[in-house]
């Protein structure tokens, strides 16, 4: 990572940015030369990331790392390190994307379903005139070279990696040397949102940092995947009650 300062949250180093500085930061990285990594941690990640070193370390290897989930902002603050703000990757994207456009900068869109990336594609065109659309390719395949092949035959200035976690870490991450772009994000499910497929939590829920709530309400089956939520907590309660007794 850069100079940037960070917050230690369970060993993944997020870095304290506002959406505005992240945001100067992630264009920055499109007019620079060589390869540059966003990723966008939750909660959930960063507690995978601490049972499983191998990843933490392919985590802080980003050269922008951002407080996706309003529980890492919480978690920052037990620890008596905050951060400026949530800096949500769906956000981030929703900042730079106009700035792209009136640059006339590409972006390749991979992952969700077959015809989600194209949707997406359809609705960005129309919603930021003069963003390049490079190329798109769903998140279902097995030949990591081929979908490589035409990435680096599109050469767009940023890569949207839409596999969800841990896929899409662990495919930027190993296939970084391959790729032939200016910078390369894990955005989850982005993609869905920006075609119509999925609607993002209302801005209230958002604000209030509930958006996990509303997400539950409408897909129940994320119930198990939730309780990853009181576990960060607590291990961040008992890291920062160590640190006030030393």
């Amino acid at each position: 990572m850069n100079n940037i300062k960070t917050v230690n949250i369970l060993g993944a180093k997020v870095q304290k940015l506002t959406m505005d500085e992240a945001t100067n930061i992630a264009m920055g990285f499109l007019k620079s030369e060589g390869k540059k990594i966003i990723y966008t941690p939750n909660s959930e990640i960063i507690l995978y990331a601490s049972r499983n070193e191998e990843f933490m370390e392919k985590l802080n290897s980003a050269d922008l790392m951002i407080a996706d989930g309003i529980g890492v902002v919480y978690g920052a603050k037990i620890l008596r390190n905050t951060l400026p703000e949530r800096v949500a990757g769906f956000d981030l994207l929703k900042s730079m994307l106009p700035l792209m456009a009136e640059a006339g900068n590409s972006v390749y869109l991979l992952g969700a379903k077959p015809t989600v990336a194209e949707k997406a594609a359809e609705n960005l065109k129309n919603d930021y005139p003069g963003l390049v659309i490079a190329g798109t390719h769903d998140g279902y395949f097995k030949d990591d070279e081929a979908v490589i092949k035409d990435i680096n035959d599109k050469k767009p200035d940023l890569l949207l990696v839409c596999l969800g976690f841990p896929k899409q870490e662990n495919w930027i991450y190993d296939n970084r040397d391959k790729l032939q772009v200016k910078a390369m994000i894990g955005a989850g499910g982005c993609l869905d949102v920006f075609s119509g497929t999925v609607e993002r939590a209302p801005e209230f829920y958002c604000k209030h940092g509930l958006e996990w709530f509303y997400r539950l309400k409408k897909e129940p089956w994320r119930f198990m995947r939730m309780t990853a939520l009181p576990v960060f907590a607590l291990k961040v309660l008992f890291k920062g009650w160590k640190y006030k007794q030393n």
